[in-house]
């Protein structure tokens, strides 16, 4: 099992890198790899259920999206709202950051904001001068890859049709393909992982196991602790659920109801205890994400099934289609 980041890296054409959704969700392919024959097969997101058996759980992340992108009144400097600390402070993240220095000043929506401190991670802690609700005129916070504006299209397709629980700066991406239909004729459960600005640094260093990921605040109901306790396979819908449940385990291997925070990375060689089989969208080269997926499939399988995705015409990243890893 490598360590080194340049073993996670591949080759990706910029067009097949998905700008807009499909008009409907469930129309993705779904690259289908087994892990114990290392086979790869290409299916329909429609044919989940093929895969399915008795016994099965789909576990689902329902955190909803922010609408947390804002520009300042002049246009120059965008801001990623993170979290509200106080009445009027906020933590963001800011671009470009040269001209949000501590002490400089902007407004948005006509109110006054000044950078109070700037934190170890190149985040700014800003205070408005008056209370400001910062989602209300907010849009949805894309990844840097959509190369456009988000617009109103934007605010119902980049979030799942079951977001619940807001406080999210990114999509659940796996769950896009989801509908009410298809959903409601699939065993299923809810936990919920706010999606935080940590999806969107890159590893910067290149012995991988030296990153550290942001933590991130998830709960598990009573409910769901339950369902996913007796299910006989558990199928996590997405990377951030698999990190949930994996951060979550007892060492009984079972799951108890709770609400904390995970900053568990995962990476080749870890031992998965809970999760069965991965749905999951195809990931950026040298990302937590791939080596997330490596360590559940594989590095060399990984790469292969994606020089084939590449090969097929697949389309990549958050708006693109899916695999399934059983």
């Amino acid at each position: 099992m490598s360590a080194r980041l340049g073993d996670y890296d591949y080759v990706l054409p910029r067009e097949l890198i998905a700008q807009r959704p499909l008009k409907r969700r469930e129309d993705s392919r779904m690259m289908v790899l087994h892990r114990a024959e290392q086979k790869i097969e290409h299916w329909q997101f429609l044919e989940l259920q093929t895969f399915l058996q008795p016994g099965d759980l789909l576990v689902l992340n329902d955190t909803r999206v922010l609408a947390a992108r804002r520009f300042s009144d002049d246009g120059a400097v965008e801001f990623l709202f993170l979290e509200r600390i106080d009445r009027r402070r906020w933590k963001c993240m800011v671009n470009p950051g040269r001209k949000m220095r501590v002490g400089a000043t902007t407004k948005i929506d006509n109110v006054s904001l000044r950078v109070a401190q700037v934190t170890a991670d190149g985040e700014r802690i800003v205070a408005f001068d008056k209370d400001a609700d910062v989602y209300a005129g907010g849009s949805m916070p894309l990844p840097p890859y959509i190369n456009r504006p988000s617009d109103e299209s934007d605010a119902a397709r980049y979030q799942t049709v079951f977001a619940h629980a807001a406080g999210a700066v990114a999509a659940p991406t796996a769950g896009l393909h989801f509908t009410p239909e298809i959903l409601s004729g699939l065993p299923h459960t809810f936990l919920t992982l706010h999606v935080g600005p940590g999806t969107f640094l890159p590893v910067r260093s290149e012995n991988i196991t030296a990153h550290r990921m942001h933590a991130e605040r998830f709960s598990i109901s009573s409910e769901a602790a339950n369902k996913i306790n007796s299910a006989r396979r558990i199928i996590a819908v997405g990377t951030t659920t698999l990190r949930a449940l994996e951060s979550a385990r007892q060492t009984d291997g079972t799951i108890l109801a709770q609400e904390r925070t995970t900053d568990l990375f995962v990476y080749p060689p870890f031992t998965f205890q809970f999760v069965d089989a991965l749905l999951t969208n195809f990931h950026l080269p040298r990302s937590t994400l791939l080596m997330l997926v490596s360590a559940f499939a594989g590095r060399q399988f990984v790469l292969r099934a994606y020089e084939e995705a590449v090969r097929k015409r697949y389309r990549f990243y958050s708006y693109g289609d899916c695999m399934l890893i059983l």
